[in-house]
């Protein structure tokens, strides 16, 4: 009885052991948590690089106004929407949009 009790004990502790690792691995710490982690590092490696290519562009946009003072005089009047004395100035209307659902006449098989 001595042999028998002792696998029921064996049997017992595996079956702890094995229901401890299975509700630790499926918890709030588990395996969903980490690839909850590892989509968000995933997000933010995204965005990182995003504004880093944004902030390559601005910075050689800078330089570029630095070095062509007539660029930069142009970016400015631009921005402030100066004009010259004789100068005109157009403003024309957006072009609507065409809906992506309706093919235009061009695309249309004749």
């Amino acid at each position: 009885m001595n042999v028998f009790a002792r696998r029921i004990v064996y049997a017992a502790v595996f079956a702890l052991i094995a229901a401890y690792g299975y509700f630790s691995l499926r918890g709030s710490q588990g395996i969903p948590a980490l690839m909850e982690k590892q989509r968000e590092i995933r997000e933010m490696e995204e965005q990182n690089a995003a504004i880093q290519r944004e902030n390559q562009y601005r910075h050689s946009r800078i330089q570029k106004l630095k070095e062509n003072p007539s660029e930069q005089e142009m970016e400015i009047r631009k921005q402030l929407k100066l004009l010259r004395p004789g100068e005109t100035s157009f403003i024309l209307p957006e072009a609507p949009k065409q809906d992506q659902s309706q093919p235009s006449d061009a695309t249309a098989p004749k």
